[in-house]
């Protein structure tokens, strides 16, 4: 066994304290034959400090494309040659698709807009639509709107949303090259101030961007730096006409190193499948990650790709005796 892994075995697993920067680079380093050994060490982990239930959550964008920012992954920025147009979504059509998204067994729901920040309509849909859902849908609500001031902030906590989504996307080190028109500190705020509002932070990122490992391990340890209450998990889909676009898709290894690494370094958080896994991992990588970490997934589409059915998921959760959390009586 790996000196990492015995570290890990008493750390994270017997004390609950995650992994620092070296550790977390020592497993994202391991050689294939050790992967079998992290991952069930990482499953160890999820069970132990979050238990067997798995968080079901779908997404919808209220609007999408037309976008100012230059994330060089996206295919909604307005800077692109991405074959995406600029959509709004009426309150009809979001109420329906929480509808659809509670029909699955999921507790969340994410509203999405691919924006900078939110101006005064988008508030104002916000406003309207959370209400809508909350009055016809028992299911918890979360945003993800770009990046916030205080007012803004304020505003979402009193319209009832529990869970703001705001991805580093990659480390401090590495974001100047893949954004350009804001900086990782302008989204660090953000989250403080999320975070501070009382409302529950989801931040995460996307790997396979062309960070080395070691920044991949520096991702890893700013997220626990931070301490969000979840974290989602996405490898890069290549989108045709975007700065990014002809990278080569994650190893399937890679992306299950990476999630054991990840939950060894933050035993106690909420861990989500989200973009990408279905072309990095198939089905079988899929099953290995739910069995290697991962306690929670998007399911269904995705923004601007396809996902798995979402009746493959709960199939496997099925199958894997993972219980679907139930909806919070609190909400």
């Amino acid at each position: 066994m790996p000196e990492i892994l015995d570290q890990a075995r008493t750390q994270v697993l017997g004390d609950g304290v995650g992994l620092d920067q070296a550790g977390i680079l020592a497993v994202l380093n391991l050689p294939d034959e050790h992967l079998p050994a992290a991952l069930q060490l990482a499953h160890d982990v999820r069970m132990r400090w979050c238990g067997p239930e798995v968080e079901v959550e779908g997404i919808v964008s209220l609007k999408t494309g037309g976008c100012p920012e230059d994330c060089h992954f996206c295919s909604q920025s307005g800077l692109f040659t991405s074959p995406v147009r600029s959509v709004w979504l009426d309150i009809p059509s979001l109420v329906e698709a929480a509808k659809q998204t509670a029909k699955t067994g999921a507790t969340e729901f994410c509203i999405v807009a691919a924006v900078r920040g939110p101006d005064a309509r988008l508030m104002k849909q916000m406003r309207e639509g959370v209400a809508a859902i909350k009055a016809e849908v028992d299911i918890q609500v979360a945003a993800s709107l770009g990046m916030l001031n205080q007012e803004q902030v304020d505003d979402l906590v009193d319209m009832g949303v529990h869970r703001y989504n705001h991805n580093l996307e990659t480390c401090r080190s590495y974001f100047p090259n893949v954004v350009t028109t804001h900086s990782w500190e302008e989204r660090w705020e953000t989250l403080r101030m999320v975070r501070d509002s009382g409302m529950e932070v989801c931040c995460g990122g996307i790997l396979g961007l062309g960070e080395t490992v070691e920044q991949r391990a520096e991702f890893a340890a700013q997220l626990a730096e931070l301490a969000p209450h979840e974290v989602p998990l996405n490898f890069l889909n290549p989108r045709p006409g975007t700065p990014l676009g002809d990278r080569p898709v994650v190893e399937g290894k890679d992306a299950l190193r990476a999630i054991a690494a990840f939950r060894l370094a933050m035993p106690r958080t909420i861990l989500r499948y989200a973009g990408g896994r279905e072309i990095t991992l198939g089905d079988l990588g899929t099953r290995e990650g739910l069995l290697g970490g991962i306690n929670a997934v998007i399911v269904g589409n995705y923004l601007t790709t396809l996902g798995r059915p979402a009746t493959a998921d709960l199939d496997l959760l099925h199958e894997l005796k993972m219980p679907v959390k139930a909806l919070s009586a609190t909400l």
